[in-house]
């Protein structure tokens, strides 16, 4: 592998805007120093002048392969990490699933098959707990043993992977001792489903009516009960796709109480409505995803949670659809619509509009999708930041180019895209994995199998 050198940007990091030159050596940062002030030389030179140099984005919740409601989301590994890479991510941490009745290393097991040899970006696991019982409960002690270090329950699809209050105290209990990070969606699935059940027999069967029966006051409820079982249990809770205002305000209160309480939001959440949920003609379905797309007046609180870093993280929860073929499925009936929508490629480019927009600084840009789920999951500082001994992941950014998303031009293996016709200032120019060139002017030149498992360490916030 050959020395690079990065010159003549703007090196962005959570904590630093520093004009300096960047040296890889193989697969890992060996030096930063102000232009001029070094006689470093490289095999490859990379001229940053007028660019950001920022760290490869980090991606703590993708559904990559997913089984739901008979069908698969539509990404392979292979595909979706090649187009997180395009979109600026050189990390993804996707969610192994337990099996009913089955252990938590036989899906562990399962996931590593399907990734492994197939990814363009590095990459690591959570672990959802479908069946939580004594021996997946030991269980958990192994799998952080071996870097899988955060659980995932659910208060909602009963039946599917729905654990009840008892169920989430005890892999809370277990996570207090083992310093495992529980990860909880939060809606009250029971209620939901009461409600799914009323609307369709009143005949409402169009997407928007998804939006409707989850309600926000089931996710706050849902919110409040398990920061108050993580507190009970003296454990650490982490809310996945915060999209209302309510729940906001739930983690907001455990926060100014001091408890180790996280979470994070989703671009769809900032960027989308129930207007969207309200198309005509089915092209709703293309937004059902749980939670759900809340009114537009819930996005100016989540901007503001994401300043004031009671939201900590901006994940995608990629987990693709297809528009015909898949979401169809639930024509006539919202229940059977997928939930899911693709993501992975737009979360960067997203994030840094914020920043054209005023919502974000540049250095909470960097936090938010890369130094933070670093953080969060025992990955930083070898992800999420550019510095010495840090691996060579690392973007250069250009924050003038303009682009319009389309799922004419998008990498993404689904049929449409979320963000049609939207307009944004910056784009990705040239992406390192480790050192290695996965974008370079424009082009993909990465490779299916360059990318690596990465055991985790513990949550680094606690």
């Amino acid at each position: 592998m050959a020395r690079t050198l990065i010159t003549g940007g703007l090196v962005i990091t959570a904590s630093d805007e520093l004009h300096v030159d960047v040296l890889v050596d193989e697969s890992q940062v060996v030096a930063l120093a102000t232009p001029g002030s070094h006689g470093w030389t490289a095999d490859r030179v990379i001229d940053a002048r007028g660019k950001y140099v920022i760290p490869g984005g980090v991606d703590g919740h993708t559904h990559m392969e997913m089984p739901f409601g008979g069908t698969l989301s539509a990404d392979t590994f292979e595909t979706g990490t090649r187009a997180a890479a395009w979109g600026g991510t050189t990390t993804i941490v996707d969610f192994a699933i337990q099996p009913k009745g089955g252990s938590l290393r036989e899906g562990l097991d399962a996931w590593h098959e399907k990734a492994d040899g197939t990814c363009a970006i590095d990459y690591g696991f959570h672990m959802i707990m479908s069946d939580v019982n004594e021996s997946s409960l030991k269980q958990m002690d192994r799998l952080i043993e071996a870097g899988v270090t955060s659980f995932k329950l659910f208060t909602a699809y009963p039946g599917v992977f729905y654990s009840d209050d008892g169920q989430i105290l005890r892999a809370m209990q277990r996570a207090g001792d083992n310093g495992g990070l529980i990860m909880m969606h939060a809606e009250n699935g029971i209620a939901i489903d009461v409600l799914v059940e009323q609307a369709l027999a009143r005949g409402e069967r169009d997407p928007r009516h998804h939006g409707e029966v989850r309600k926000a006051l089931l996710e706050a409820e849902a919110t409040h009960r398990v920061i108050r079982l993580s507190q009970v249990a003296g454990s650490p809770v982490y809310v996945v796709h915060v999209s209302a205002r309510e729940a906001l305000a739930e983690l907001t209160r455990a926060r100014d109480e001091g408890l180790p309480v996280f979470g994070e939001t989703c671009p769809q959440y900032l960027f989308l409505s129930t207007d969207n949920l309200a198309e005509p003609d089915f092209e709703g379905a293309k937004y059902v995803c749980s939670t759900p797309l809340r009114p537009k007046e819930h996005q100016a609180a989540l901007w503001r949670g994401l300043r004031t870093d009671d939201l900590q993280v901006v994940s995608t929860d990629h987990c693709p659809f297809c528009f015909k073929g898949q979401k169809d499925m639930g024509i006539g009936d919202f229940s059977k619509i997928p939930n899911g929508m693709p993501g992975v490629e737009n979360r960067m480019d997203l994030l840094h509009q914020a920043v054209v927009d005023g919502h974000l600084s540049r250095r909470r840009w960097i936090e938010i999708a890369c130094a933070a789920p670093a953080r969060m999951f025992g990955l930083y500082p070898r992800k999420g930041t550019i510095a010495p001994g840090s691996d060579a992941d690392i973007v250069v950014y250009d924050p003038e180019a303009e682009q319009t998303i389309s799922a004419a031009t998008h990498h993404m293996n689904v049929d449409y895209s979320a963000y049609e016709g939207r307009r944004i200032t910056g784009r990705v120019e040239t992406v390192l994995s480790r050192g290695v060139p996965v974008i370079e002017a424009g082009a993909y030149v990465g490779r299916a199998g360059h990318g690596a498992y990465v055991p985790r360490g513990l949550c680094q916030y606690l």
